[in-house]
């Protein structure tokens, strides 16, 4: 009899595949407690730092929301090149690629951009 593997869980901060760290929450009473996973000690750390200044993580941070608009002015620009009459379900694998990249990339730049000297690194 062989058991099934375990489902892959995402990290909680970057969404790569989690690595072994984690979090559960130690208040709650009755299980299964809420709990989360990290692909590293340093996403755990930033999440750590996040929960501190935050009871609520759902709500983005206007810092969050500017990233966010470039990421979509980003995202314009590639469409732009491929066609804004295009439907999304004609692009090529390739074309949407492109365009999460795209979007990823000019998301964490802006979140980097963002950070004062005096914010830990991002760990993305």
């Amino acid at each position: 009899m062989s058991l099934a593997p375990a489902p892959r869980s995402l990290c909680a901060i970057c969404r790569r595949s989690a690595r072994g760290f984690g979090w559960f929450d130690p208040t709650s009473a009755k299980p299964p407690r809420p709990s989360v996973s990290f692909c590293s000690i340093t996403c755990q750390a930033w999440w750590t730092r996040l929960a501190r200044r935050s009871i609520a993580l759902v709500d983005l941070s206007e810092q969050e929301r500017a990233a966010l608009r470039a990421a979509i002015r980003a995202m314009g620009e590639v469409m732009a090149e491929i066609g804004w009459t295009t439907p999304l379900n004609a692009l090529s694998e390739q074309q949407v690629l492109t365009l999460a990249e795209v979007a990823v990339g000019a998301f964490q730049d802006a979140m980097r951009a963002a950070a004062s000297p005096s914010t830990p690194e991002v760990p993305f």
